[in-house]
C-alpha cells in the first residue's frame, strides 16, 4: 500500500544525485530497505536518527523514515522528499505520524516495494522533467504517419533536443530502414521482450542505434512481432525519464501493447489524407485511440479533395487541427531521411510544430 499526502519532489544539491537517507533502528525493516536500494542501484546512508553532520538531512535527495524512528525525527527541518515506511497495514495512526514529520508519502511493505524501488531508482538516475511524448498514427493505411514521425524526430534532434524515436509498429518494416540505418549497431525491440519492472533510462539510451543525432528503437527483420505489454510499459517509461522528446510511430490497430503506449503519451497526431474515404477510416481510428489518449489532434495530408479543406476534415472528426502537410513533403524511398532538408516543407512543418509545443529541459 502506498498513499500520497502531496508535496513536490525534493530539489537536488548542486545538481548531483546520491542515494537515499535511511533513518531506522528496526533491523528487519533496514534489511528490506537495503535490499530495495540494491535493486534500484543506489547506495544509501543509514542513521538511527537525524544525521549529526551538516546537510545530512537537508541535502539527501530522498529520506526513508522507518515508523519506529518518528519520535527521533520530529524536530527535523521540514523538507520535501520524506517517505514514512512501515509494515502494519491496519495502523490508523500512520497518517498522523506522517503529518508530524512532514512526510510526502506513506508506504507499507511489502505491498509498496515496486513503487519504492522506482522512486529510489529515480533518485539514483537523477530524473528530472519527463520527456514530451508525441505519438503519430495514420487515419488509414499509407497516410504517411511513419514519415511524419521520422521527420518530427529528425527535426527535434537537429534543433538540439535529446530525442528518441520509437517504432511501435512491428509490421511496418522498421523505422531504422527509413532512416538508412538498418545495419547500425544497437538493440531492437525483441531484445526487450523479457523486460519486467523498471528499465534504466540511461542504459536504454546507450543501447540503441544512434542515427542522425537521435536514438532509435526499431524492429529488426526477425520473426518476432510482439513484445509483452509489461515490457512495452517499462521501456517507454524509461525513455520518458530521460527527458527531451520521445516520438512514437503507432500502428492503426489498438492492442494491449499500444494501449500501454497511448497511456503515456502527452499528445497524439492523427495523419488524415484529405478525402472522404480517409476521413471515414480515420474516424474509427480516432474513436479507438481516444478511449485512452485524451489529447488527439489532426494533421491533414494534402492535396485536399475538391470542396474538402483541412478545417473541414478537423470538423468532421471533431478534433483540433495542427495543420496541413503539403503533398510534395513526402520524400522518395531510398532518399535522404524525412525532415533532413532543413528548408524543405516537411522540416518547416515540423519546426513550426515544435515551436508551438515547446520542450523544457530538452537539451542533450
Amino acid at each position: 500500500m502506498a498513499g500520497t499526502i502531496i508535496h513536490d519532489r525534493p530539489p537536488t544539491a548542486d545538481g548531483r544525485q546520491g542515494g537515499p537517507l535511511i533513518v531506522t533502528e528496526d533491523v528487519d525493516l533496514l534489511d528490506d530497505l537495503l535490499r530495495l536500494c540494491a535493486a534500484a542501484g543506489a547506495r544509501p546512508e543509514v542513521h538511527h536518527g537525524i544525521p549529526e553532520h551538516r546537510g545530512g538531512w537537508e541535502a539527501a535527495p530522498l529520506v526513508l523514515v522507518g515508523d519506529d524512528a518518528v519520535p527521533r525525527v520530529r524536530g527535523a527541518a521540514r523538507r520535501r522528499g520524506v517517505v514514512l515506511v512501515g509494515r502494519d497495514q491496519d495502523d490508523p495512526g500512520v497518517w498522523r505520524r506522517a503529518v508530524e514529520i512532514g512526510a510526502d508519502h506513506v508506504l507499507v511493505l511489502p505491498d509498496g516495494e515496486q513503487w519504492l524501488v522506482d522512486r529510489i531508482a529515480d533518485v539514483a538516475e537523477g530524473v528530472g522533467r519527463p520527456a514530451l511524448t508525441v505519438g503519430v498514427l495514420g487515419g488509414r493505411g499509407g497516410a504517411g504517419a511513419s514519415t511524419l514521425a521520422c521527420a518530427l524526430a529528425v527535426t527535434s534532434a537537429r534543433e538540439g533536443k535529446r530525442t528518441l524515436l520509437v517504432d511501435a509498429d512491428p509490421l511496418g518494416g522498421g523505422l531504422d530502414v527509413l532512416l538508412g540505418g538498418e545495419a547500425a549497431e544497437g538493440l531492437r525491440w525483441p531484445a526487450f521482450a523479457a523486460s519486467r519492472g523498471r528499465v534504466g533510462g540511461g542504459a536504454l539510451e546507450e543501447s540503441l542505434p544512434r542515427l542522425h543525432s537521435l536514438r532509435v528503437l526499431s524492429w529488426d527483420r526477425s520473426d518476432a512481432v510482439t513484445v509483452p505489454p509489461q515490457a512495452v510499459r517499462a521501456v517507454l517509461a524509461a525513455a520518458r525519464r530521460r527527458g527531451g522528446v520521445v516520438v512514437v510511430d503507432l500502428p492503426r490497430r489498438i492492442d494491449e501493447g499500444v494501449v500501454e503506449i497511448l497511456a503515456q503519451l502527452d499528445m497524439g497526431l492523427l495523419v488524415v489524407p484529405a478525402d472522404l474515404r480517409s476521413v471515414a477510416a480515420a474516424g474509427r481510428v480516432a474513436s479507438a485511440a481516444g478511449m485512452v489518449l485524451r489529447d488527439l489532434r489532426i494533421v491533414v495530408r494534402g492535396p485536399c479533395a475538391p470542396g474538402l479543406g483541412d478545417r473541414d476534415v478537423a470538423r468532421l472528426l471533431d478534433l483540433p487541427l495542427v495543420g496541413e502537410l503539403p503533398s510534395e513533403s513526402f520524400p522518395l524511398e531510398g532518399g535522404p531521411p524525412p525532415g533532413s532538408a532543413a528548408k524543405g516543407p516537411l522540416a518547416r512543418f515540423c519546426s513550426a510544430f515544435w515551436e508551438r509545443v515547446p520542450v523544457e529541459g530538452a537539451g542533450v
